[in-house]
């Protein structure tokens, strides 16, 4: 397939060195290594050449907080089991408080009636009380604290100091059931669970007490539970039996001490999105967390003291933990706690205008409702403080990047970012030393190799393989838990290629080092051997007015034939399926993709199933119409729309008659 050059939306202003963060750090490369680069592509390829010296620099550049410097940068280079900074004692939490700027937190929630900003130093004291509350209640370093809360300070005040004491930190967002809570954490053993009582989205109040309880019966392993009172002013010990209030645990105040703990010491723990089973448990590092983050949120994001690093996200994200990681570069995290689209789709861009946010991070389906609302964020609020905004979570449509730059901002470095859970961090994104390339992810990040791999574990340029790593990563899961053997973090990553981790998407590089994931490699769309990826799908049948949603799965033929191809959308309004809008859709993919991914059917549907994290189903609807239960491939605690499985079980019922 011919690739053309797309169009060039952005290019790096001519003084970039000289304002830039990154080019801050070329000139500290310059003066403490005598090095020089000419391009970005030269300094990634030192980055991922020399991992040993270029991590290293980043430990002396950001100035790493630690009670004992490391020896060895990496001990041994070996997927999985690669070993950083051994020797090292650090401490996340301090890294991150003693790094806190002037306005440490600044806050909005639709649960509260005012906006909430917290300086660093009172951020300190809040974590140091609550930290002196979980010593009362016996929790020492390696103990694990669950948080049921909202995207709130008082869930950062709970990570840091579960962080300060040693101890492990978990958090699910209070929008998951308590079946898909349990079925995370229950994993871990926690000793304390704290939860709200409730919160808003939109104009619905959402009660907790009954989810809470059932929670706490769940999770055999609690010693205490604390509750936050978020809906209503204070803890009904009737509805909370036995559960201390929040600012009971905060009651007492303490010096801020931290437990020294090595670099790979378990920070906090991660889930996979279990809608199609248990969900991984995924630990992650102290040092492997926090030298990873220094580096996307300040040479990738150009962010530093003076920013407000802003991300809509919820505690059940990663995308969380890593906006909380603004406080390490000395920024102010801007929270949203509520409906975005509440009361309209304008409701984030006009808190960006209120809290002054410099930094604008979302999920590409948010940018591509704006998009089609028709939204002019540029035009109708004040966004002068703006200079970066963030997109991940799936592809961003070619159309998605021009609209950020014709209604948004044209001076702004738009970062179509990529990663995961499974690394806390993205490895593809963008540099404020790169140009922004339509519909394309502009370069893969400093100090990770990835790659592209044909078949045969060859890597490629300009041709669709599998997104591998080829080198390790510091912010690699430590381990998953209760997986002492390292079976099931092996099976996830390395069953394929030893030694090289395979992430599970498709993924194309340029020639230019840009790249273009076109979705999960096991939701892959293979006809008359034509290979593409979901969201190249999407991104035809999506640009067709009527279509406001879309998913598509390929039923393949066990006696060797092309399969089913079936393709389900949301219509707009009052828009209807008829022969005309099916062949419009045909006619469109065949021109833009090939003839052979014109669908077999088209079916119209009220909602396309998606995780709470807003990503598409696209394997458990597959496996739901191939006849498997759909209790057995989804869980609806993990789902945003539970519903919307219906209509596939239903259909399903009526292809076996």
């Amino acid at each position: 397939m011919e690739i053309l050059e797309p169009k060039v939306l952005w290019t790096p202003p001519h003084d970039v060195l000289e304002t830039s963060r990154v080019g801050d750090y070329l000139r500290f490369l310059g003066r403490t290594r005598n090095l020089s680069f000419d391009s970005y592509d030269l300094l990634w390829r030192w980055s991922v050449g020399q991992i040993e010296e270029f991590w290293q620099s980043l430990w002396e550049y950001f100035e790493i907080v630690a009670h004992r410097q490391p020896g060895a940068v990496l001990g041994a280079r070996d997927m999985p089991g690669a070993r950083w900074f051994r020797g090292a004692a650090l401490n996340y939490a301090e890294h991150a408080l003693v790094r806190a700027g002037d306005v440490a937190i600044v806050a909005r929630s639709q649960t509260r009636d005012a906006d909430v900003v917290i300086t660093g130093p009172e951020l300190s004291d809040r974590v140091s009380r609550a930290a002196a509350g979980l010593r009362r209640l016996g929790v020492g370093r390696g103990d694990r604290i669950v948080a049921y809360l909202p995207n709130v300070p008082e869930t950062i005040v709970a990570f840091l100091a579960t962080a300060s004491l040693g101890a492990i930190f978990s958090s699910c967002a209070p929008e998951f059931g308590p079946r898909a809570v349990a079925d995370r954490v229950r994993q871990i053993e926690p000793r304390v669970l704290i939860a709200c009582d409730g919160y808003r989205y939109g104009p619905r109040e959402i009660d907790r007490a009954d989810e809470v309880a059932r929670l706490r019966a769940e999770l055999p392993s609690l010693q205490a539970t604390v509750i936050l009172p978020h809906l209503r002013e204070a803890v009904d010990p009737h509805r909370f039996p036995g559960a201390l209030p929040w600012q009971d645990l905060l009651s007492e105040s303490a010096p801020l001490v931290f437990e020294p703990v090595p670099f790979d010491h378990p920070l906090y723990i991660l889930y996979s999105s279990g809608t199609t089973g248990l969900p991984k448990a995924i630990v992650h590092g102290h040092g492997g967390i926090l030298l990873e983050h220094v580096k996307m949120l300040a040479l990738h994001h150009d962010l530093g003291t003076g920013d407000r690093f802003f991300w809509f996200t919820t505690t059940g994200w990663m995308m969380w933990n890593y906006l909380v990681s603004g406080l390490l570069v000395g920024s102010t995290v801007v929270l949203f706690d509520g409906d975005p689209a509440y009361p309209d789709l304008s409701t984030l861009w006009r808190s960006a205008e209120d809290l002054g946010v410099t930094y604008f991070g979302t999920s590409a389906p948010y940018l591509h409702a704006c998009m089609r609302a028709g939204l002019e964020p540029g035009r109708d609020f004040d966004l002068s403080r703006l200079r970066g905004v963030g997109s991940t979570g799936a592809p961003l449509l070619p159309a998605g990047f021009e609209w950020v730059y014709e209604k948004v901002g044209r001076d702004l470095l738009l970062g179509s970012v990529s990663g995961g859970t499974d690394v806390c961090t993205a490895f593809v994104g963008a540099s404020p030393l790169v140009p922004v390339w339509s519909g394309e992810i502009s370069c893969r990040c400093l100090g990770a190799k990835v790659e592209s791999f044909d078949p045969e574990g060859r890597p490629v340029i300009g041709e669709l393989g599998e997104l591998v790593i080829t080198e390790p990563l510091p912010s690699m899961p430590v381990s998953f838990w209760n997986d002492p053997a390292g079976e099931r973090y092996r099976a996830s990553y390395f069953d394929r290629w030893p030694g090289v981790w395979r992430h599970g998407d498709w993924i194309r590089i340029t020639p230019r080092g840009s790249c273009i994931i076109t979705g999960r490699s096991d939701a892959t769309l293979k006809r008359g051997g034509v290979r593409i990826g979901t969201s190249e799908f999407y991104g035809v049948v999506e640009s067709i007015p009527e279509v406001a949603e879309s998913l598509v799965v390929h039923l393949s033929d066990d006696s060797g034939g092309p399969g089913r191809l079936l393709l389900f959308v949301v219509l707009r309004d009052a828009a209807g399926l008829d022969d005309a809008l099916a062949a419009r859709i045909g006619h469109a993919l065949r021109e833009g993709l090939s003839p052979r991914h014109v669908p077999d059917e088209i079916h119209a549907v009220p909602g396309i199933p998606k995780t709470l994290n807003n990503k598409k189903l696209e394997v458990p609807v597959r496996r739901i119409l191939c006849g498997e239960p759909p209790e057995k491939v989804a869980n609806p605690g993990a789902m945003a729309n539970p519903e919307s499985l219906e209509f596939f079980v239903e259909l399903a019922a009526a292809r076996r008659k």
